[in-house]
């Protein structure tokens, strides 16, 4: 019986130590840093890979017949003259970044940007046919573009971080570019009558995005989601038919405006 008593009291003693000590472990190893003065420099450098899925924004001209600008009548009004399908795409590139402020950093990080589209056309002009003569000839079993898009993505961005908590900051981030795209076809003489779907080759854009920063034992590892926007119009419209100038091209005539419009997921290492 007083064995038990004693046992009973040291396994309460223990227990105590026990339910003392562990808390202070965890807490002991939560306070340690992983490259605790990784943000006190003013330059560092780093790369990114990443996966976008990248469509287009497209705006059509009015079709209410009030504009006697617009280029497009049709009866009755139709929504949506294009449809496009986005492939996944990928980008890969580098980071330079110039802290401002402790928690502001200046960041450049040029790159390549690419991934494919197919878009179709849906134009009722595509059956224009005044005085019973087809305009556009076979131009209705021609209704599909595959467009290939490389972009040398030059951004310049700012980006807001919290302050650190342990291992892991939280940040936003956002600016603009300037995005070269290698397929732009835009000095081709030829256009949709001969099946080239032409773009704009000097384009601007905007992204924003949050991501968070992960410090790990050798390095910084941050996963990020942003989205990217075109501020241009990146469509090189076609010729209008001549002998029927009011009929605009069956491919981009009825297109006010065609940009990039995406989201994409970089992971970057710092």
């Amino acid at each position: 019986m007083q064995l038990n008593k004693t046992m009973n009291r040291r396994f309460v003693l223990f227990s105590l130590i026990l339910s003392l000590t562990i808390p202070s472990v965890f807490a002991q190893k939560e306070r340690i840093e992983y490259l605790p003065n990784f943000d006190k420099r003013a330059l560092h450098f780093g790369y990114y890979l990443g996966i976008n899925n990248n469509s287009f924004e497209i705006n059509y001209f009015d079709q209410s017949g009030l504009d006697t600008n617009s280029p497009v009548n049709p009866t009755p009004e139709q929504d949506m003259f294009v449809s496009v399908d986005a492939s996944l795409g990928f980008n890969i590139g580098f980071v330079i970044d110039y802290r401002l402020h402790n928690n502001i950093n200046l960041r450049f990080e040029p790159g390549l940007m690419s991934n494919a589209k197919t878009i179709t056309f849906i134009d009722p002009n595509l059956d224009a046919a005044p005085n019973g003569i087809p305009i556009y000839g076979n131009s209705t079993t021609d209704p599909v573009r595959e467009v290939a898009g490389t972009y040398l993505h030059l951004p310049l961005l700012l980006k807001l971080s919290t302050n650190r908590l342990n291992n892991i900051r939280p940040y936003v981030i956002g600016g603009v570019s300037y995005d070269y795209n290698f397929s732009s076809n835009e000095k081709n003489g030829k256009d949709n009558f001969e099946r080239e779907f032409r773009m704009t080759a000097h384009n601007f854009m905007y992204e924003v995005g949050i991501g968070v920063d992960f410090y790990m034992y050798f390095f910084k590892f941050t996963p990020s989601i942003r989205g990217i926007f075109a501020i241009n119009n990146e469509l090189v419209n076609d010729r209008n038919p001549v002998d029927y100038p009011q009929y605009s091209s069956p491919w981009t005539g009825p297109i006010d405006f065609l940009g990039t419009r995406g989201i994409f997921l970089n992971l970057t290492f710092e």
